[in-house]
C-alpha cells in the first residue's frame, strides 16, 4: 500500500473514530504523491506575512485546492460535520479551522512559489526572516474575498506537515461554569491566540502557557500593550501584535473582549 493510500486510510479512521480517544495527527502525503490524483493550480494572494496596513504585497504560489485534497483524504462527509481541521506545523504551531470556513472561502495547500523563488517568507509580525514555508502552507482567497485581508496571517499556517479532524472546540472554549455569553470572544481567542498558546490545556504547543491564568496576572493596560505592541514590552519577542490591517479601535475592542473572557473562564484544576 503506497503512502498516499495509507494517509487517506489513517485520516478516514480519524473521521470515524476521533470521539473515542485522542489520536495523533496523520502526516500529509508529499506534493509528488498528490500529483498522481490532484490537479495543481496557481494562486495569487495578498501575502499577509509580508503586507502592512495600506501596503499589500501579492505573491503567487503552486498548490492543490484544499477541498479537493481534503475530500480525497477524509471522504466527502468531512464538510458537513460539526468539526474542525487541525493543521500541525513542524514548530508546534497548531491552527484549528472550522470545516464550514472551507464552504465559504476557497483555500489551497501550496508547496512552492510560482516564480521558482525560495519557498519562504519574511514574517514581519514576528520579526523573522526567510522562514521556510514547506512542506505545505495553507493560503486563502483574499483577492476574491478582500474582507479576509484584515485577518492578517492568523489562519495561514505554514510548515504544515500533519492534519486531523477534531471535534468542535466549543466545549473546550465555552466550558460548563462559564457565566455569560462569550461565543464571540471565544472565537477571537481561537483565531488570534490558540495557535501558539493554550486555554486550560487546549491549544497550540509553540508557547503553551495558559492564557486563562496569564490574563488574571495582567491588568487591562498591560494586557492591551502585549496584544497591540509586544515589541514595546519585550524587544525582539516573536509574539505577533494583532494585525495592523485592523483599525486601532478594532484592535482595542479585541483586547478588551479577550481580557474579559479569559478572566471569566473557570480555571481547570
Amino acid at each position: 500500500m503506497n503512502s498516499l493510500r495509507l494517509a487517506a486510510l489513517s485520516l478516514s479512521v480519524l473521521l470515524l473514530g476521533f470521539g473515542a480517544r485522542p489520536v495523533p495527527a496523520a502526516p500529509l502525503p508529499t506534493p509528488t504523491e498528490l500529483a498522481a490524483t490532484l490537479k495543481e493550480e496557481q494562486v495569487t494572494v495578498v501575502e499577509p506575512h509580508l503586507s502592512k496596513a495600506g501596503k499589500p504585497v501579492r505573491r503567487s504560489y503552486r498548490g492543490y485546492p484544499a477541498r479537493a485534497l481534503l475530500d480525497q483524504l477524509l471522504g466527502k462527509g468531512w464538510l458537513s460535520a460539526d468539526t474542525e481541521i487541525e493543521f500541525r506545523a513542524l514548530d508546534g504551531y497548531v491552527s484549528r479551522v472550522p470545516t464550514q470556513r472551507f464552504a465559504r472561502y476557497k483555500a489551497w495547500l501550496v508547496f512552492a512559489r510560482a516564480d521558482g523563488g525560495p519557498f519562504e517568507v519574511d514574517n514581519l509580525a514576528q520579526q523573522e526572516k526567510a522562514v521556510p514555508l514547506g512542506p505545505f502552507y495553507l493560503v486563502w482567497d483574499n483577492v476574491g474575498h478582500p474582507e479576509l485581508i484584515k485577518e492578517g496571517g492568523s489562519v495561514w499556517p505554514y510548515q504544515v506537515a500533519q492534519l486531523r479532524l477534531t471535534p468542535s472546540s466549543r466545549t473546550a472554549l465555552l466550558p460548563p461554569g462559564l457565566v455569560g455569553d462569550f461565543k464571540a470572544q471565544a472565537a477571537l481567542a481561537q483565531q488570534y491566540c490558540l495557535s501558539c498558546h493554550q486555554i486550560n490545556g487546549y491549544g497550540g504547543d509553540k508557547m503553551p502557557l495558559n492564557l486563562a491564568e496569564r490574563a488574571r496576572l495582567l491588568d487591562a493596560p498591560s494586557w492591551r500593550q502585549w496584544l497591540i505592541s509586544p515589541q514595546s514590552l519585550r524587544p525582539g519577542t516573536a509574539m505577533p501584535a494583532l494585525p495592523d490591517s485592523l483599525p486601532l479601535a478594532e484592535r482595542e475592542r479585541i483586547t478588551r473582549q479577550l481580557h474579559e473572557y479569559l478572566r471569566a473562564l473557570p480555571l481547570k484544576p
